[in-house]
C-alpha cells in the first residue's frame, strides 16, 4: 500500500516515540503542526509527529464538494448511514503508517494515535481494532464511529490502551451529547477513558493543550 502523503516533525534526534495525528474534515496535515510548538517536552522522549493528509473525495453533507476527508458524511446526524467502506479504507491507511513507524524502530507500545473531529473518529476506528497495545489514543472533539460494531471488533490488546477524550460543551459540529455517548460506550466495554470538557466550540483551547501535555507525560515518560 502506498503511504498517505504526510508531514513529519521530530522533537529530537533518534525519536523513540511517535504520534500519528489525523486532521478534521476539509483540513490537511498542516492543521495541527502549530501545536508541536505549543507543547512542553520536558521529561518526554524525542517524538516523531506524523501528520497525514487524508485523500480527497466528494462529501455529501457539503453538497458533494471534493475535499480532504477520511470518509463521507451523509448528514448532520453523523452516525446515521455511516460510510463504513470509507472508514475501513482509511483505517487500513493509518495501519500502514503504524507499520512504517514499527519498521523504523518504534514499537507499538510507544505509538499514539491522535485526531480531531473526523480524525478523532479515525483514531478510535483504528486504535480499538489494533492487535497490539498502543501507547494511547488522543481523541479531540469527535465521536465513536460504527459504534454498533465496536463490541464485536475491538481487540483485547486495545482494552489496555489509555484514552484521552476532550470535547467542547458548545460544539455545534459534533454535539456534546454525541461525545458523551461515545465515552459511555467505551467505558461500558471496559476502556479507561480520561474525560475532559471545556467551554468552547469545535476547536482547541489553552487549558486543553495543558491537559494534553500532562497526559503525554503519563503515557510516554
Amino acid at each position: 500500500m502506498t503511504l498517505l502523503e504526510h508531514i513529519q516533525i521530530e522533537t529530537g534526534p533518534n525519536p523513540t516515540a511517535a504520534i500519528i495525528w489525523m486532521h478534521g474534515l476539509g483540513a490537511d496535515g498542516n492543521d495541527f503542526v502549530p501545536l508541536v510548538q505549543e507543547l512542553d517536552y520536558t521529561g518526554l522522549p524525542a517524538i516523531r509527529f506524523v501528520f497525514p493528509h487524508a485523500q480527497t473525495m466528494p462529501v455529501t453533507i457539503n453538497g458533494g464538494y471534493v475535499m480532504r476527508a477520511w470518509y463521507d458524511i451523509t448528514g448532520a446526524e453523523l452516525t446515521r448511514r455511516e460510510d463504513e467502506s470509507g472508514l475501513r479504507e482509511s483505517q487500513r491507511q493509518i495501519e500502514a503508517l503504524i507499520a512504517r513507524e514499527k519498521e523504523r524502530g518504534i514499537p507499538a507500545s510507544k505509538i499514539i494515535l491522535a485526531g480531531f473531529s473526523q480524525g478523532c473518529a479515525m483514531t478510535l476506528q483504528t486504535g480499538l481494532r489494533h492487535p497490539e497495545k498502543l501507547a494511547g489514543m488522543l481523541c479531540l472533539s469527535g465521536y465513536l464511529p460504527l459504534a454498533d460494531k465496536t463490541a464485536a471488533e475491538h481487540t483485547p490488546e486495545s482494552l489496555q490502551v489509555p484514552i484521552f477524550m476532550a470535547h467542547g460543551r458548545q460544539d455545534p459540529v459534533v454535539p456534546f451529547i454525541r461525545a458523551e455517548q461515545s465515552r459511555d460506550a467505551l467505558k461500558s466495554l471496559g476502556y479507561q477513558v480520561e474525560w475532559h470538557e471545556y467551554m468552547m466550540q469545535h476547536s482547541l483551547c489553552i487549558e486543553e493543550v495543558r491537559d494534553i501535555n500532562a497526559w503525554l507525560r503519563k503515557v510516554l515518560a
